[in-house]
């Protein structure tokens, strides 16, 4: 069985390094990129299985480098940063990340964040279909219709989804719906799931009259329409 791939975009040569001698001590190979304006081009000629990727980087910035990743890809990204300012979890995660590492960070989390975002994005072996009302989310091919109009969503958004689709008319907090996605107890800012549901309900709309799928109870949580 092949290595599954990670990228490693970072400038501190030895903060990558660091990285890949833990990911490569976990069975998996890595390539290092030190510039963010070479990223595109080696995504589309070798692409991984997952992107570590530093914020600030000499030639493109790694918000842009994710926006741009995500015309093409729902390559999972993973953004590094020493910035911890709420607005850049809220930006960042917006983009199209899947999730965030603040330095200074421990390397064994890192690992630990690479193997649960791997987990939750990997097509299942087995075929299992969710239907609710027009909406068809197939999770073996993480495909998903309105109208039999394909939806380009992001890891986050499927998962999220996924969770609402599986337990119809039950109410999630942030947090439970966060942690349930992330695939591990996560400490992150809760209010990123607002922005996930809010380009989840944006996607969901454009193919449905005046009808919101996603219900808000407020103070608590989200939930999905039982009934259509």
């Amino acid at each position: 069985m092949s290595k599954q791939k990670i990228f490693i975009v970072e400038d501190e040569i030895k903060i990558a390094q660091l990285i890949r001698d833990y990911l490569e001590d976990s069975n998996f190979s890595t390539i290092i990129m030190e510039r963010g304006d070479l990223v595109i081009q080696q995504i589309k000629k070798d692409p991984p299985d997952l992107i570590l990727m530093d914020i600030m980087l000499p030639g493109a910035n790694g918000m842009d480098i994710c926006k741009e990743i995500r015309k093409f890809s729902n390559l999972p990204v993973i953004m590094i940063t020493a910035r911890v300012e709420e607005i850049d979890r809220l930006v960042g995660l917006e983009l199209g990340a899947d999730d965030y590492i603040c330095k200074p960070f421990s390397p064994r989390e890192v690992v630990a964040r690479v193997k649960a975002v791997l987990r939750r994005t990997q097509p299942k072996t087995s075929y299992d279909k969710l239907v609710a009302g027009p909406i068809i989310l197939e999770e073996s091919t993480r495909k998903v219709t309105v109208h039999n109009n394909a939806l380009q969503l992001t890891p986050n958004e499927f998962g999220l989804l996924k969770i609402l689709m599986t337990n119809p008319d039950q109410v999630f907090s942030r947090n439970e719906l966060l942690n349930k996605v992330q695939g591990y107890n996560y400490d992150g800012y809760d209010r990123t799931i607002d922005t996930h549901i809010k380009n989840l309900r944006k996607k969901i709309s454009a193919h449905l009259s005046d009808e919101d799928m996603i219900i808000s109870v407020y103070g608590v949580g989200y939930k999905l329409k039982a009934s259509f």
